[in-house]
């Protein structure tokens, strides 16, 4: 890539971190073109060189979200921290996702979510399974899940939980409820405590 195709990419990663870090704090209908435009430091014209209009670019920033989620999860799972740590922080970045994004860009996200064939079920499929289960594998070797669970059996309790939050009337409640519901996924209704004392 030469420096005149690098610097356009940049411009474009600059407009998408902008809008991004907007919607995530104000939502998607209260932020204009020109605000957008402000944060990432440049001029809305262009702003529509790249994107052809605001709905193209609420879609990029979609696309750049997921794929951005997607890269910070490879990174705990491929990372040297020990296990325990890793659960942590997926743990964490989850609370801290659901503490910083406004209700209307989750709302935004999960309709996405829910439509056939969409972005984010693509990138579970590619990526995210793949991911998983590494970490299981991972966490079995260390003596951290149960080695008599099979592969087969969480990734059916993974995508369980994929498909029920896909629902419209469940994922406009599910947002205050995510640390607690990432927490029974790798704890179990018991908990921690228990494999702390034993």
């Amino acid at each position: 890539m030469d420096g005149f195709q690098r610097r356009k990419e940049q411009k474009k990663r600059n407009i998408l971190d902008a809008a991004l870090t907007l919607f995530m704090e104000y939502g998607i209908s209260k932020v204009s073109i020109s605000e957008i435009a402000k944060e990432a430091n440049v001029s809305q014209v262009t702003i529509y060189n790249y994107f052809e209009s605001k709905h193209q670019l609420i879609h990029d920033v979609f696309i750049y979200y997921v794929d951005k989620a997607s890269s910070d999860f490879e990174k705990i799972v491929y990372s040297d921290t020990p296990f325990p740590d890793k659960i942590k922080k997926i743990i964490f970045n989850k609370k801290e996702v659901a503490k910083q994004i406004n209700e209307e860009f989750y709302q935004y996200l999960m309709k996405e979510y829910s439509t056939e064939g969409n972005y984010i079920e693509k990138i579970y499929v590619e990526k995210a399974v793949p991911y998983f289960t590494v970490l299981f594998k991972e966490g079995k070797e260390q003596g951290f899940i149960d080695p008599n669970l099979s592969e087969e059996a969480i990734l059916f309790y993974v995508q369980m939980l994929k498909d029920y939050i896909q629902k419209e009337d469940v994922y406009q409640k599910i947002l205050p409820l995510t640390e607690e519901i990432t927490n029974i996924f790798f704890y179990g209704i018991i908990g921690k405590q228990k494999k702390d004392k034993e």
